[in-house]
C-alpha cells in the first residue's frame, strides 16, 4: 500500500490492542474458584464478549446513544450470569470482572513497541467502542501512549454506524481517505473502507482463546493485512 497520502492511524482498541479473552476467562475462573464452582470460563469469557458486542456496536442508531461499553459490560455479565446458574456471584465480585478486570487487560505483547516506531511517521488514535475511561486505565497500565483517544462514547454514534467513521475524520481534521482504520475484525473494517478510508487487517488469532476468531481472515478487498504489529511497521515504512 502506497502510505504517503495517511496521515492517521485508527486503531480499534478492544480486540485488536487488548488481550480481553485472557484477562475475563482467568478473573471468571478465580470468582467460581472462591465458590467452588467449575465451568467452560472461556466459553463463558467468549458469550460475555458476544453479548457486550451485540449491546453496543450500532447503539446510537435509532436514538441517542444512551449506554456506554462500561454498561454494556454490567448488562452483558448479569445476562451471561443469570444464564448461567451463577446467581451466587456477589455485587463486588460482579464489579471486579466487568470494571476492575476489563480496565486493567494486558495488551497483546507485539503492540507497544510498534506503536511508538508508527508514532514516529503517523497520528496513532484509540478510535473505539471503548469508553474513554477503559482506553485511559489500559493504556496507563500497559505504557501505551496514543496521540490522540476518540471514543464513540463521544459521538453519540456507535461504530459500525457510518457517523462514527465521519466524525472521527472530522475531529482529526482529516479527509477519511487520509486515514487508516486498523483492526482484526473485517467488521469495523469493511464499514471504515465503505466511510472512504484505507483499512489494515492485523490477524489476533488467539482473541477469543482456542474458539478461535469468527473472521481469522482479512477481507481480499483491505489495503493492507499483516500478521503482526511489527509487520505492520514495515509495510508501513515507519
Amino acid at each position: 500500500m502506497d502510505a504517503t497520502n495517511i496521515k492517521a492511524l485508527c486503531f480499534d482498541t478492544g480486540g485488536t490492542i487488548l488481550d480481553w479473552h485472557t484477562g475475563m476467562r482467568t478473573a471468571l475462573a478465580a470468582v467460581g474458584a472462591r465458590h467452588g464452582i467449575e465451568r467452560d470460563w472461556a466459553s463463558l469469557a467468549n458469550e460475555f464478549r458476544r453479548r457486550s458486542l451485540k449491546l453496543i456496536v450500532n447503539h446510537g442508531q435509532d436514538a441517542p446513544a444512551t449506554m456506554t461499553f462500561d454498561d454494556a459490560h454490567r448488562e452483558a455479565l448479569d445476562q451471561v450470569l443469570a444464564d448461567n446458574g451463577l446467581d451466587v456471584v456477589t455485587t463486588d465480585e460482579r464489579r471486579l470482572l466487568w470494571w476492575d478486570t476489563i480496565h486493567s487487560l494486558q495488551c497483546w505483547p507485539d503492540f507497544p513497541d510498534a506503536l511508538a516506531r508508527l508514532r514516529t511517521k503517523f497520528m496513532c488514535v484509540s478510535f473505539t467502542l471503548l469508553s474513554f475511561r477503559i482506553v485511559m486505565d489500559t493504556s496507563r497500565k500497559n505504557g501505551v501512549c496514543w496521540d490522540a483517544v476518540i471514543s464513540c462514547e463521544a459521538i453519540g454514534k456507535y461504530k459500525v454506524l457510518p457517523e462514527a467513521y465521519q466524525t472521527c475524520a472530522k475531529f482529526l481534521q482529516l479527509d477519511p481517505s487520509e486515514c487508516c482504520m486498523v483492526a482484526c475484525h473485517n467488521f469495523d473494517l469493511n464499514a471504515a473502507k465503505a466511510c472512504g478510508y484505507r483499512t489494515a487487517f492485523v490477524r489476533r488469532p488467539d482473541e477469543w482463546g482456542a474458539e478461535g476468531p469468527p473472521d481469522p481472515e482479512p477481507d481480499p478487498r483491505h489495503d493492507i493485512a499483516v500478521a503482526s504489529f511489527p509487520e505492520l511497521v514495515e509495510k508501513l515504512g515507519a
